[in-house]
This record gives structure tokens, sequence and C-alpha cells, in this order.
């Protein structure tokens, strides 16, 4: 462990709570979440959100609902902010404080590789059973899906309908290229 490492102070959920602004915490570093996303990547987040709630209503999935960013509290010392979230349990306190099914990153230029690499590794660990990755640059989705406690990209082409198998009746699907309309 490097010297800078150790004289870092590290924060908790109890420091994130006095805090303005949006923020997440990982393993006690704060990041800024500022500033506001662009506007591609809120209107990307909103078809998403549109498309995944759609199709839930259609197969009258009762248990899981479509969250857009909300606190998901990993533990005391780790707080994010997933672009979107899909949940199948009732989330009883003021923040999700358990894995949820599904989480979507819309990658933007300054949390890329946080996204690709940090939280992919937070949300894999735990047992997270889907990680979508929106690229704006290259207009692409990757669909990671957990597979013996790894994710795995999924063989999903952008013109067809990729099923998100939540269980419960609860099977999300639409054409994966929708989004960028």
């Amino acid at each position: 462990m490097g010297i800078a490492v150790k004289i870092l102070p590290r924060y908790t959920y109890e420091d994130y709570c006095q805090w303005e602004g949006k923020w997440e915490i990982i393993d006690g570093i704060p990041y800024a979440m500022s500033p506001a996303p662009s506007h591609k990547h809120q209107h990307l987040s909103s078809n998403l959100s549109f498309l995944f709630e759609t199709s839930l209503r259609e197969n009258t999935c009762k248990h899981c609902k479509v969250y857009q960013p909300i606190d998901y509290v990993v533990d005391d010392n780790t707080i994010l902010q997933p672009d979107l979230l899909i949940v199948c349990k009732p989330i009883t306190g003021k923040v999700l404080d358990f894995p949820p099914d599904l989480v979507v990153e819309i990658l933007s230029p300054s949390t890329a590789l946080k996204d690709r690499n940090t939280k992919f590794e937070i949300y894999e660990s735990q047992g997270i059973p889907y990680y979508v990755i929106v690229d704006i640059q290259s207009n692409s989705i990757e669909i990671y899906k957990l597979r013996e406690k790894k994710y795995m990209l999924e063989d999903a082409p952008q013109d067809e309908a990729y099923r998100f198998v939540l269980g419960a009746d609860c099977d999300p699907s639409f054409v994966l290229n929708a989004i960028w309309d």
C-alpha cells in the first residue's frame, strides 16, 4: 500500500448523509458526481427507464421496480448511485441496502474508467445478476450476466430483442437499439 493511500481520510455513510450535492463513496473515498450528466446521457437514461418500465408492465410484473439514481449502500464505506436499477424486492428503508437485480451505467468520459473497472468489480462481487453498460461514444450496449459468480459478456445483437431473466414472470425484453430513438 502506497503512502498516499495510508494518509487519505476514509468516509462513511454517516459522513455522506451530511454532504450537499451528489456523491458516491467507494472504499471510503468520495467521488463528486457533478457536473450533471449530459443531455444525451439523461435522454438515454429516460429511454431505458421507459423501455424497462413498459416491458415490466406488459408482463404484469408486480415485484420489480425501475429506479433512476438512488443510494445503493453496499456497506458503510461504499455508497453508489447507478444510473438505473431494477429491484425485485421491497425497499423498506430510505436507501437500497441489498443488491439490486439489474444495474445500468451510462458511460461518460469522466466516469468510464470507474464504471468499467471499479464498479464492475463491486457489482460482480455483490452478485448482481445483470450489469448493463451503455457506451454513448460507440452507441452500443454491453450486457454482462452473472454466471458462476463472474460476469460474462452476452452475445446480444443490438437490433434484436434481449430478454432479461429476473424471475417471477418479470422478464423485461426490448430491442436494444430502441434506446437511441
